[in-house]
């Protein structure tokens, strides 16, 4: 019932919209809202555009104008896949929802470095006197991250903050920014595929690991590039990107009194 409501037409979102504005009348006051979407972000949207385009579809479905939604975790626009869009009460499970376990598929380029470790900025060729095997990859992976915490430096171009600023601000400003290392723990990583210079990697890991720091460990420790030209989350904790909705495939409005909840408890 639930997730059929989310692909109504506009005449049947119509009669929703007034059954909802019907329904607030009655009781006297704006019955409680919360919900949670699992929404397969595409590239080019930042987390916040998401939310914003959610919130939009809630307020033509009645929502009050400033009902709340917020996000599970932070999509770069550069990568795509399991958004957690949080609405109403639910944000009040935002760090819940942080603290669960991710799951990735990340390309990287072997050839190239960039300031930000991604394509934001530059990809600079780098001199490789030898093409890493698959054997020396599978190496490295194992000795250097899987099983136990790891000291990982954040991006520059990230949103740590440095001295009360974002380092992605103070990077864009010319600064030379080298944020601290901190613990982060990787569960496992695998290869999906490798034909030099791209490596495709399946990486399970937990809270504030930055993939984009990940490509670029890897390729300094195998003494070549390390640059991350893709990535797709598959999964954050139970929400996985199989039963994830696109964006584009939504009803134009929502029934903000009508949606999932399951994940949440």
């Amino acid at each position: 019932m639930v997730r059929a409501a989310l692909f109504l037409g506009r005449w049947d979102l119509r009669s929703v919209v007034s059954a909802n504005q019907e329904q607030s009348k009655n009781m006297g006051e704006t019955p409680a809202i919360r919900g949670v979407l699992n929404i397969d972000k595409p590239l080019g949207y930042t987390s916040m555009a998401i939310c914003t385009k959610i919130r939009a579809k809630l307020r033509g479905g009645g929502a009050p104008k400033r009902v709340k939604v917020g996000h599970g975790g932070t999509l770069d626009p550069l990568a795509s896949g399991v958004l957690v869009v949080l609405i109403g009460r639910a944000t009040r499970e935002q760090d819940k929802v942080m603290g669960t376990d991710k799951r990735y598929t990340a390309t990287i380029d072997l050839a190239h470095v960039s300031e930000s470790h991604d394509r934001e900025t530059e990809l600079v060729p780098v001199e490789i006197e030898r093409e890493p095997t698959r054997e020396e990859i599978e190496s490295v992976l194992a000795a250097w991250f899987v099983g136990e915490e790891v000291m990982q430096a954040p991006p520059a171009h990230s949103a740590v903050k440095i001295g009360g600023k974002r380092a992605y601000a103070l990077a864009r400003s010319g600064n030379t920014i080298e944020p601290d290392k901190r613990p982060v723990r990787i569960d496992s990583i695998e290869i999906v595929s490798y034909s030099f210079p791209e490596l495709v990697l399946d990486v399970k890991c937990g809270k504030g690991t930055y993939i984009r720091s990940l490509a670029r460990d890897v390729g300094l420790a195998l003494g070549v590039g390390g640059t991350l030209i893709g990535l797709v989350r598959t999964q954050v904790g139970g929400f996985l990107i199989d039963d994830a909705l696109s964006i584009d495939d939504m009803a134009r409005v929502l029934d903000p009194w009508d949606l999932p909840t399951a994940g949440l408890d």
